[in-house]
């Protein structure tokens, strides 16, 4: 299982690249972008406010974190998460600016476009609601691609697991002895047979012993 988790680190390479240039520009836009009239009120490079804080730097810093996540992750779950981070933060790029401004107690004003009318549409694409929606696209290719197990994934991790124990080496295996009392059958036992001076000897003895019997009764008469 743990090799399946795994993956190639250049998996979410480009995607991961495409997060951090996504983010890093959603950050910087709005304090470089007025030195090429390209900005939100206030017109002014490296200005600072509080609606630029919640709606550009934040999202962007979470969108180039997630993406460092993607680019640099072999852990599928690890990789899920900075691809989910991106995603959240791209979804608040492009709804921010409508949703913030409702919330009380937060400043969240985004400014106004400068430009004129074409050149407002572009400001409205390129600040927010165009790169956020690029921003979630981007995620969610980086999150599907590591949600697939390719034949090479799963050929790593049959490489990884441990090998079973084979039938060979179970058949060939001694038993393990146990406690307990050991009885043993008994064998029955081979006598050998009587050779013939034995034989002579034993009938001689048996004669002798029936003629001291005789004797001894005659005598008791």
């Amino acid at each position: 299982m743990n090799g399946i988790l795994r993956v190639s680190r250049t998996r979410g390479a480009l995607s991961g690249l495409l997060l951090v240039v996504l983010g890093a520009w959603g950050a910087l836009v709005p304090f470089v972008g007025p030195s090429f009239h390209y900005a939100y009120t206030p017109d002014k490079a490296w200005a600072y406010t509080s609606g630029r804080l919640w709606l550009e730097i934040l999202p962007g810093a979470a969108t180039l974190v997630g993406g460092l996540v993607v680019l640099a992750s072999a852990y599928r779950p690890a990789a899920h998460f900075g691809a989910w981070l991106a995603a959240l933060s791209g979804a608040w790029f492009t709804l921010g600016g409508i949703l913030g401004p409702t919330w009380s107690g937060i400043s969240m004003n985004p400014g106004t476009p400068v430009g004129g009318t074409t050149m407002r549409a572009f400001e409205q694409i390129g600040f927010f609601t165009g790169l956020g929606v690029v921003i979630v696209g981007v995620a969610a290719m980086a999150a599907g691609r590591f949600s697939v197990i390719s034949v090479r994934d799963a050929r790593r991790a049959e490489r990884a697991a441990p090998a079973p124990p084979s039938a060979s080496s179970e058949e060939t295996r001694a038993p393990a002895r146990t406690g307990g009392t050991r009885f043993s059958l008994p064998f029955p036992v081979r006598r050998k047979p009587a050779t013939g001076g034995s034989t002579a000897a034993g009938k001689r003895a048996s004669a002798d012993a029936d003629t001291e019997r005789i004797d001894s009764a005659a005598a008791s008469r």
